[in-house]
């Protein structure tokens, strides 16, 4: 990874339709904050409260599922969304594909046997907030 956040070998997404693109022509695709593949593969995944260990990546879907009857874009904006706060110079989004070995505490989806697929440029995620911003009504509970 360069000091961007560019994975070599694999595109830098540098908007939210360019990830919808891609999610349109892949399927199923994840996405990822942290240090990317590399130093993903040398740590274990650990669950930081409980300390247990996890069968694999902590993931976020990006391929909307098939009850979503909104604009993909929208999808995008809430998954970048809601990790977004792990953001930090040594972290950024990158795109993944991979097998699912289980869910975590929060019930995402833990991959194994990955495939970076993309990078995602930090002003995506800005992008993402910008439109989850305006078309979710944020905390709504009914």
């Amino acid at each position: 990874m360069d000091e961007a956040g560019m994975l070599p070998g694999v595109p830098h997404l540098r908007s939210l339709a360019d990830v919808a693109q891609l999610v349109e022509a892949l399927s199923p695709l994840y996405v990822r904050f942290s240090a990317g593949p590399v130093a993903d593969a040398a740590t274990a995944s650990r669950d930081h409260e409980s300390g247990c260990l996890l069968p694999g990546l902590s993931v976020n879907p990006l391929t909307p599922e098939p009850w979503w009857d909104r604009q993909p874009e929208h999808w995008l904006a809430r998954q970048l969304c809601q990790y977004a706060h792990l953001l930090a110079p040594d972290r950024y989004p990158w795109v993944l594909t991979g097998e699912i070995a289980g869910r975590g505490p929060d019930c995402e989806p833990l991959l194994v046997d990955t495939t970076p697929i993309a990078s995602i440029d930090r002003s995506v995620v800005d992008e993402a907030a910008d439109l989850y911003e305006r078309v979710f009504r944020q905390g709504a509970t009914s």
